[in-house]
């Protein structure tokens, strides 16, 4: 299983996830793709979604993705969501019993969490909590490349723990900045870092591609 986790909103998970699980079925890896919860405002495009992107790169409905329970219409953390709207509050626990994965066993099965690390992603929990719950093998942290990068991925790797690879999105080769935060988590923090994009395939490989 691999947990793709963010060091905040609009880091690029979604992207991020998409691309491994096309890139995954590209070498002929069955997955599946799961989206606990997601909030989004009213009127938005389902074709938007996360649970719809999500499910055009896996191959599954987004209603699989996520269950229609957990589709929360204003663009707040799903347990804050649902408070707002007058729904059932939810736990850590039952979001992991949702998740529904195939009779069929896949090689590889991907989770996305909302929000960043902290976010609360259940009453009782955030993507901390969410971890320990479902035990991934594979944590893939993703984060902007730019300005920021390394406070915010050293608060995440804190809280997480270590075994992480973290995802630098939107890396630009020629940027002075990208390659100076890469080299900095690589040489001093001692994290395994993967650039996107560019080393696509270095990820595919990392979570059981060939």
């Amino acid at each position: 299983m691999v947990l793709v986790v963010g060091t905040g909103t609009e880091v690029g998970k979604t992207w991020v996830s998409t691309r491994l699980l096309t890139g995954l079925r590209e070498v002929g890896v069955t997955v599946a793709a799961r989206k606990p919860a997601q909030s989004f405002n009213e009127g938005d495009d389902p074709q938007g979604f996360d649970s719809a992107l999500l499910g055009a790169a896996s191959g599954e409905d987004s209603l699989i993705v996520c269950p229609r329970h957990r589709w929360y219409t204003v663009a707040m953390a799903p347990p804050m969501a649902a408070e707002y709207l007058g729904r059932t509050a939810f736990t850590i626990a039952q979001l992991v019993d949702e998740l529904n994965w195939p009779k069929d066993q896949v090689a590889v099965g991907l989770v996305e969490s909302a929000g960043g690390v902290g976010s609360p992603q259940a009453d009782d929990g955030d993507a901390v909590a969410l971890r320990g719950a479902l035990a991934p093998d594979v944590v893939l942290l993703v984060a902007d490349a730019g300005l920021g990068t390394i406070n915010a991925v050293r608060l995440s790797v804190g809280a997480l723990g270590r075994n992480i690879t973290v995802v630098l999105n939107r890396f630009d080769d020629s940027s002075a900045l990208h390659v100076r935060n890469r080299q900095w988590l690589e040489q001093r923090d001692g994290l395994r870092v993967v650039v996107l994009p560019g080393e696509e395939q270095k990820m595919i490989t990392l979570v059981g591609g060939e």
